[in-house]
């Protein structure tokens, strides 16, 4: 079973909007892929000076089963659920952190318009759940930078909480979606009537 309530990157709980009413709210635009390089954005950086990357608190937060912490923020043991294809991961190793919204994809839809810091913020956001989600590398290299007009998750369970998730996420950091993109959106929408996107603007 999916391990999260169908919704979308933080939020107060009761101030949510439906799925179709949320992809409404996301501004049009253009993709503009020129000048991106994955290094614009710096990740998995230890923000809070806890010894733990990004990618090892997602990892923490997520777990099932919480694995054991050694030296530098080494883990060992643990459990896991991809939600992407419902798949349980008993070694973290195994496991890809995922951009909700590539980074690419953040790029072409107005991250090349923000400050270095802004893009860091963006690729380590720990402030919601749902921004950054632990998954098989399998699922997360299949998606790469794609947007839901050419990958959804391969579960199906994991459709209306995808569609609100990247929607909640896009939300968030005021980026923006093409037509072949919204029309994907609104498509996935239609067949999830009782998902409700939640979400606060990033800082």
């Amino acid at each position: 079973m999916l391990p999260a309530p169908p919704g979308a990157a933080g939020g107060p709980a009761g101030d949510g909007l439906s799925l179709a009413d949320a992809i409404a709210k996301i501004p049009d635009g253009v993709e503009k892929r020129e000048g991106y390089e994955r290094d614009s954005f710096k990740h998995w950086v230890d923000e809070d000076g806890d010894g733990c990357s990004t990618r090892a608190e997602v990892l923490i937060e997520e777990a099932t089963t919480k694995p054991e912490q050694g030296e530098r923020c080494a883990l060992n043991g643990g459990v896991w659920l991809s939600y992407y294809d419902e798949v349980e991961v008993t070694e973290a190793g195994k496991l890809d952190i995922d951009h909700m919204v590539a980074l690419a994809e953040a790029w072409d839809s107005g991250a090349y318009d923000w400050t270095p810091e802004r893009r860091q913020a963006y690729a380590n956001d720990l402030g919601v759940p749902r921004s950054l989600v632990a998954v098989t590398a399998k699922t997360n290299r299949s998606k790469a930078d794609r947007d839901p007009a050419d990958w959804i998750p391969p579960a199906e369970s994991a459709h209306c909480t995808y569609a609100a998730d990247w929607t909640g996420t896009k939300l968030r950091w005021k980026l923006n979606a093409d037509e072949k993109e919204r029309a994907a959106l609104v498509k996935l929408a239609q067949a999830c009537p009782d998902t409700v996107v939640e979400y606060e603007a990033a800082p």
